[in-house]
């Protein structure tokens, strides 16, 4: 059987998640580098470009997001169908995957040409003027910089597919590779690209600012994305895609695929609301607030990507496990999942309150800034002992086919309650205040978790046989290792 063959079906869960997770993770954290990397070059060139690069991240998640929701949908597709041996329907969901990833690339090519300036207008239509921030500037540095990243986005889509279909079957150590070489790419060409002189070496740069820092973004993800479909078709024969057979997609399988990614997208695409939103908020109190909230974002990155490295290995293993109907190396999994969330949380939470003025000093140099930045990133780590939670059992929501409830969470946590109270507390006047609206929010979306996944148990895991498959070693080891 397929599941004696599988490492997916077989290797200890502890093991396995390691292996599943540990390149997904080392890669994530070598993409949060560089983009860190970005903003520590062009915060050399002024504020106003630092903060417009910040600024783009509602769009450039929106990208990512569209891409990784559709990435996700056919991950939990074609795991699903090997692990209950169905390779017709597996292959049948890859090819339908890379014809939606072109897709998605023509709707943000779309918004490239037309979307830039009214997303920079709306920002600048909010903004306090008295804070000493040129604002034409930044929305002349915002506008080029999108533009170059959403009109060249092909690479992004082709990428995170490729690299999916690749976790999909358990050879995630594909994925340092290809994020691994292209964020190396974007690191040595973002001072040559931005900067009018390259540090150290001391040659004359390109001096093209935040476009710079684009130039240097496409051409990595162009790099990772020609590694990831050559590593695909050469050594993942289960996911081999056929050219000619892109472009006839079975609107069924779509449908299946997007029943689990739309979800997934809406989740992504209500934080790129809440962001968007959240920047207009705090640009009402203070231009420098919004600043301090682009760099926070960079920097939690580091805290947050290895987790989303970890749930690109649990939703494959879940979703494997489903199919071949094992609960007992489902819920193994979720805990293990669990217990390294919150240690994750806890580390990250201790970093940002011992060190938050030495961190954001790498990117800004007045003091007033830095003060609020300090303010900012302690108030708001305290919310990263409830996200842990929800973000592990979010995986689970997606593996299982339930992408909804992951769309809920992140509705009632960012626009049902983070933004209105976010909102409510800027009246006051006092930025500092602001930063209260993360933690409320965690706590709403904690419980909410908790509810939707204690219904999921009852009615969809409990049912599945405890252990069908594995062997006695395995069963033993499961047994002594405990589980949910």
């Amino acid at each position: 059987m397929e599941t004696t063959q599988n490492k997916m079906g077989v290797m200890p869960v502890g093991k396995l998640l390691i292996t599943m997770s540990l390149p997904m993770i080392l890669s994530m954290l070598v993409q949060a580098l560089y983009n860190i990397v970005d903003s520590y070059f062009v915060s050399m060139v002024s504020i106003e470009s630092l903060t417009a690069v910040g600024q783009a991240f509602s769009a450039q998640n929106l990208m990512i997001g569209i891409a990784t929701g559709t990435a996700v949908g056919v991950g939990a597709l074609f795991s699903r169908a090997l692990g209950s041996g169905d390779t017709a329907r597996a292959a049948t969901v890859a090819h339908n995957g890379v014809f939606l990833a072109l897709c998605g690339f023509a709707v943000i090519f779309l918004f490239g040409l037309f979307g830039t300036k009214i997303y920079y207008d709306g920002i600048l239509s909010a903004a306090k003027l008295d804070d000493g921030l040129d604002l034409a500037l930044l929305c002349t540095e915002g506008e080029r910089y999108l533009r170059i990243c959403t009109l060249l986005s092909l690479f992004v889509f082709m990428h995170i597919m490729f690299e999916r279909l690749m976790q999909s079957t358990g050879r995630t150590h594909f994925t340092l590779l290809t994020q691994g070489i292209g964020a190396l790419c974007n690191i040595v060409l973002d001072p040559i690209f931005i900067l009018p002189r390259v540090p150290l070496l001391g040659l004359p740069g390109l001096d093209l600012g935040a476009a710079g820092a684009a130039y240097a973004t496409v051409i990595g993800q162009a790099v990772a994305a020609v590694i990831a479909i050559f590593c695909n078709q050469k050594f993942n024969p289960e996911a081999r895609i056929s050219f000619g057979k892109i472009f006839h997609p079975s609107a069924k399988t779509v449908g299946e695929i997007y029943a689990i990614g739309v979800p997934s997208i809406i989740m992504v695409s209500v934080g790129s609301v809440m962001y968007y939103f959240v920047n207009m908020i705090l640009m009402r109190v203070s231009a420098f607030g919004a600043s301090v909230y682009g760099v926070y974002f960079k920097l939690q990155s580091f805290v947050f990507m290895p987790l989303f490295g970890m749930n690109n290995g649990v939703i494959p293993i879940v979703a494997y496990n489903y199919g071949a109907g094992n609960r007992r190396r489902m819920l193994r999994t979720v805990k293990l999942a669990l217990l390294f969330a919150e240690g994750v949380m806890l580390f990250g939470m201790a970093v940002l309150w011992l060190f938050p003025a030495q961190l954001l000093s790498l990117f800004i140099a007045d003091a007033a800034v830095i003060a609020i930045g300090v303010v900012a990133m302690r108030i708001i780590s305290l919310s990263f002992l409830f996200a842990g939670v929800c973000i592990a059992l979010i995986s689970v929501f997606q593996a299982l086919g339930y992408g909804a409830y992951s769309m809920l969470v992140s509705i009632a946590r960012q626009l049902i309650v983070l933004l209105p109270v976010a909102y409510l507390l800027s009246l006051t006047g006092n930025i500092d205040n602001i930063w209260w609206a993360y933690p409320i929010a965690e706590v709403a979306s904690l419980a909410v978790t908790l509810l939707l996944y204690l219904h999921l148990h009852k009615t969809v895991i409990s049912k599945i046989p405890l252990d069908s498959t594995t062997n006695d070693k395995e069963r033993l080891q499961n047994e002594t290792n405990c589980s949910l």
